[in-house]
Parts: structure tokens; sequence; C-alpha cells
């Protein structure tokens, strides 16, 4: 299926390793023009070698809302418009349930919500000054929908996420832009925490798998970097306001 991306602009937050870089090669194949933004300018740089295409790269910690503003004026400059903006900054790493703290509530509220709300703040005046088919995709969690043993905060900015991707639909409809979530299960990414896990106790996570998961297996980044992909183009225009799944059948409701 051709996704109708070609010439489009996108800028991919978190985008130097991961579910962000797979986002971001899956965009570039399409035929996009790629703003690859993330805190470290090394992996960033590995990052744009590695998806090809036509790419630039902008350092940037989005938990700031001044760093997130002034991301999409560099954006703005370089490419003069922006038609999808994926916001992949996140991380479950945080404490054991009952062990919250105010620092941590705020650490993790400011990568796995915080992070998004400020870039989409900041470019949706940019976004709704664009013509066709415009898109905003938030990566969250099946974490966000129901308690499977990951930390509380985690939860919490989660489901916060999904809630505010609902509730900003009709709004953003007005200015001719949509949004929607994906909300990914256990992924398999280099130096990840899957990838660490089976690294301590492959035993045990298969057995994890074979228990909770119906396709018995870790998900790959590209998986969800094809779903990201195509509800960022016009093929998926009557989608907004949605929170889609893609967790080898984890959840059960």
């Amino acid at each position: 299926m051709k996704l109708e991306l070609e010439g489009r602009v996108a800028l991919v937050t978190g985008a130097s390793r991961g579910i962000g870089l797979a986002i971001a090669a899956a965009l570039a194949a399409e035929g996009a023009k790629v703003a690859l933004a993330a805190r470290g300018s090394d992996a960033l740089n590995a990052a744009r070698a590695t998806i090809g295409g036509q790419s630039s790269v902008h350092i940037a910690d989005v938990t700031d809302a001044d760093a997130a503003a002034a991301l999409i004026q560099d954006v703005e400059q370089h490419w003069g418009r922006l038609d999808v903006l994926v916001c992949n900054v996140g991380s479950g790493a945080s404490v054991p349930p009952g062990k919250e703290t105010a620092a941590e509530w705020s650490r993790l509220m400011d990568l796995n919500f915080f992070a998004s709300t400020n870039t989409i703040e900041a470019a949706r005046p940019l976004m709704a000054r664009g013509s066709g088919d415009r898109s905003i995709i938030c990566i969250s969690s099946i974490a966000g929908m129901a308690a499977l043993g990951a930390p509380v905060t985690y939860y919490a900015a989660k489901a916060a996420l999904n809630a505010t991707v609902r509730g900003l639909a009709r709004p953003l409809a007005l200015e001719g832009i949509r949004i929607n979530a994906v909300a990914p299960g256990n992924i398999l990414a280099a130096e990840g925490t899957w990838a660490r896990k089976l690294a301590e106790n492959r035993a045990a996570v298969e057995d994890m798998l074979a228990r909770e998961v119906a396709l018995r297996r870790l998900g790959k980044p590209e998986e969800i970097a094809d779903l990201v992909a195509f509800l960022a183009s016009p093929r998926a225009a009557f989608i907004t306001g949605s929170v889609m799944v893609a967790d080898g059948g984890q959840l059960r409701s």
C-alpha cells in the first residue's frame, strides 16, 4: 500500500534508538522528510546515517517546554512546515509500587506525559497553518490501559497521555489535525528492557510470554513503526482520537 507520505515533513522525538529510530526509518522509506530529535548528538547522527533519505538532526530535551518550542522553530527554519508529529519520548523505568516519591512522580510525568504535551503545544500553530492531512501520533503503552505489573508512576503517566489524545481529537480536528496514540506491548529493542531480561533469564521471559501473550513472542520496533506510518498517512484520514493497541494479544479486555 502506498501511504502517500512523499514530500511530507515528519518530526520524531526520541528518534535515536529503539521504536523512535524504527519509526523514523519507516517514514523515510515512505518518502517523508524526517526531522530526528533527541538529547544526544552522537546517537542522533548515527540514527540519521542509518535511515537514509532526506533527514535532519535536532538536539532537544522536550521535557522542557522552552526546549520543545525551540525545537519546533528549528524544524520550521529547516523544512518550512510540519505535517506529521510523532511524540515518542518515554521510559517505564521507575520504582516498585508503594515506593513513589514526589520527585519520582515528577520525573516519570515529565518523560511520559509532559514531553508529549510540550511538543504538541509547540507544534500545533505550525501544523495548523499547513494543508492536507496532518497527523500527530503519541507512543503510549498498554500499561496506560491495565495493571500489568509496571510501575504505578508509568501507569498514571500513560493513562494521562491516552486521555489527552482522546480529549484533543475534537479541537485539533477543527484545525485539520488528527491525533492518535499507539499502545505497544512488550517490544524487543537493542539495549532495551526486554533485551536485558532475556540476557538475565530467558526461561522466565518465555514462560511469561506463554502465559500472558496470545502470540507468545515479543514485538519488534518495526511492527510499531509500520502502524505509526499508517496513522501518519492520508490512508488513515478517518481515524482520530484512537488509542491503537499492538501487544500480541496481551490485553484481555
